[in-house]
C-alpha cells in the first residue's frame, strides 16, 4: 500500500511538472525585457506632435533590421521620429508615406546629439498604430505583448 501511495505521489509531481512547464515557460518569454531603444523611451519626455511627413527612411539597425524613420515637418519645425522595424509596420498593414498627416505621440530624446522623437503611437485619419506600450516596451518584442 505505501509502495502505491509512493508512486501515485511521483507521479502526480510528474503530471504537475508537465502541466506547468509551458505556463512557466510562456510567463518567462513575456516579462517587460527592456532593449537598448526601449531605455532610451522616458514616459517623462513624452509629448504629442502633429505634422506632415516629408521623407520616409528605411535605416539599417544593428542586428540588420531596416527601421522606419520619418521626418515630420511641424509647427515648431521639422522632426526626426524613430518609428520601429519596417516589417511590424508591413504585418500591421498600416502604410506612412510623404504629404501624410500624422499625430504622433512619444518620447523626446537625444539620438547621436539630435533632438528625435520615439512614437509610441500613429494616429492617421481613422487608424492608430499603437507601437509601444505606456512604458515604452515596444510592442514587437516579448514584453509589449499585450
Amino acid at each position: 500500500m505505501i509502495k502505491h501511495k509512493r508512486y501515485f505521489y511521483a507521479l502526480s509531481i510528474l503530471l504537475a511538472m508537465v502541466i506547468l512547464a509551458p505556463a512557466m515557460y510562456v510567463g518567462a518569454q513575456t516579462t517587460d525585457t527592456p532593449t537598448r531603444r526601449s531605455l532610451m523611451y522616458n514616459t517623462a519626455t513624452e509629448t504629442t506632435v502633429s505634422g506632415t511627413i516629408e521623407a520616409v527612411n528605411q535605416v539599417t539597425g544593428r542586428r540588420g533590421w531596416n527601421g522606419t524613420h520619418l521626418q515630420l515637418k511641424t509647427a515648431e519645425g521639422v522632426m526626426d521620429v524613430h518609428v520601429g522595424p519596417s516589417w511590424f509596420l508591413t504585418q500591421k498593414k498600416f502604410e506612412l508615406a510623404k504629404g501624410d498627416q500624422v499625430e504622433i505621440t512619444g518620447s523626446k530624446v537625444k539620438f547621436n546629439d539630435a533632438d528625435a522623437l520615439i512614437a509610441r503611437t500613429i494616429k492617421k485619419g481613422e487608424s492608430e498604430l499603437t507601437l509601444r506600450n505606456a512604458q515604452g516596451i515596444p510592442a514587437w518584442s516579448r514584453g509589449g505583448r499585450n
